[in-house]
């Protein structure tokens, strides 16, 4: 017989060996998929606040050898069950805040903070022009936001914020008050305007926003409850009476004025004025040159009024503007072009009404603008 070679005097090196190559097999069946829906490369791609829309393009992984890749994400939004009541601190309704900036006022940030709707429920957008005002009004908002966000109160810090610069030049070198309410200034002005909010709009809009408040950056007061005051008389449009508070020349008392002259009731001779008007003119408001007639509710103000009392517009204005977030869907924006001889937030009014939206206006429930 040949000789027989024992099994007891195998190479201790082989041993090991064979032992790592085992680990090793075993390590690479149970290890997790890179393809899988739970991949980090996957939860940094997508929107991770449902308050956002999931703006950003989903990002490829590197194709694999297998040539597999992450897949897209699909999410599912019950627009169904989604609400815009008259009691949305109780049902949990999202607000979207737009503005439009072009200076920052700390007067209006300190407002915003003073809001009482659950900030958890609010997302901040903001549109800034790309000029040498807008660099410096972003600065200051970026350093307030920092404050708020990252070391202010918990009960102060809103669901996200978004900040957009605006990708056109601005019509106005300068945004002081008397340039921008020249008269021969306001279509160019107000068509910008139109741009800059629809274009806000229309990239902040989630599927799970119920309200949208349009709120200029020169408001510096309103009552703390002002989303839930506006939100609980249930209407699809609705805007506060907008005032400024300045000190009368005459007696040195603290006096206030109607600021804002956009929200009104058409009259007659608007309309008549509009049918002689060529199709690229605009109808104004608050101009002498251009008398109206129409009813301003600037001027229905009321001393000691009832602030819930509701009046019919036909016009608005955007200073303080909140609007069911359906409306926005339907289709209502702010046209940058003479709608029907409005403009701006007066033809976002009146492209509502003709999709079946109505507005309503509180001549007592005051608003109140940045003095300069």
């Amino acid at each position: 017989m040949g000789p027989v070679r024992s099994l007891r005097r195998s190479n201790p090196i082989t041993i090991v060996v064979g032992v790592v190559l085992c680990i090793v097999i075993f390590v690479f069946l149970l290890s997790p998929s890179t393809d899988s829906a739970g991949s980090p490369t996957r939860k940094a791609s997508v929107a991770s606040n449902p308050l956002s829309p999931p703006t950003s393009p989903f990002r490829k992984t590197v194709e694999k050898p297998n040539g597999k890749r992450v897949p897209p994400p699909v999410v599912h939004y019950k627009m169904n069950n989604l609400t815009s009541s008259s009691d949305p601190v109780a049902n949990r309704e999202t607000i979207l805040i737009l503005t439009p900036l072009a200076r920052f006022y700390q007067e209006y940030w300190d407002n915003l903070l003073r809001l009482s709707y659950p900030h958890e429920l609010i997302t901040l957008a903001f549109i800034i022009p790309k000029n040498k005002e807008g660099n410096a009004a972003t600065a200051a908002l970026q350093e307030q936001i920092t404050k708020t966000q990252k070391s202010g109160p918990e009960k102060n810090r809103f669901a996200s914020i978004i900040i957009e610069r605006q990708d056109f030049e601005p019509p106005l070198s300068s945004q002081s008050e008397t340039e921008r309410h020249k008269m021969e200034n306001q279509k160019a002005r107000r068509a910008a305007m139109s741009r800059a909010r629809n274009s806000l709009l229309f990239t902040t809009l989630g599927p799970s926003t119920s309200w949208v408040l349009w709120l200029d950056s020169d408001i510096v007061e309103s009552p703390p409850t002002l989303i839930q005051d506006l939100a609980a008389h249930d209407k699809p449009i609705i805007v506060p009476n907008c005032f400024q508070k300045y000190t009368d020349p005459k007696t040195k008392q603290a006096a206030e004025r109607p600021y804002d002259f956009n929200s009104w009731q058409d009259s007659e001779t608007a309309r008549k004025l509009g049918e002689g008007m060529g199709p690229d003119e605009i109808l104004l408001e608050g101009y002498a040159q251009m008398a109206t007639y129409r009813t301003l509710m600037a001027y229905m103000a009321e001393d000691h009024g009832d602030p819930k009392q509701e009046i019919p517009l036909d016009g608005v204005g955007g200073t303080a503007l909140l609007v069911k977030a359906e409306v926005h869907r339907d289709g209502a924006m702010f046209p940058p072009f003479p709608f029907y001889h409005l403009i701006e937030t007066e033809g976002f009014a009146k492209m509502a009404k003709r999709l079946g939206w109505s507005a309503t206006g509180l001549p007592n429930y005051k608003v109140y603008h940045y003095n300069e």
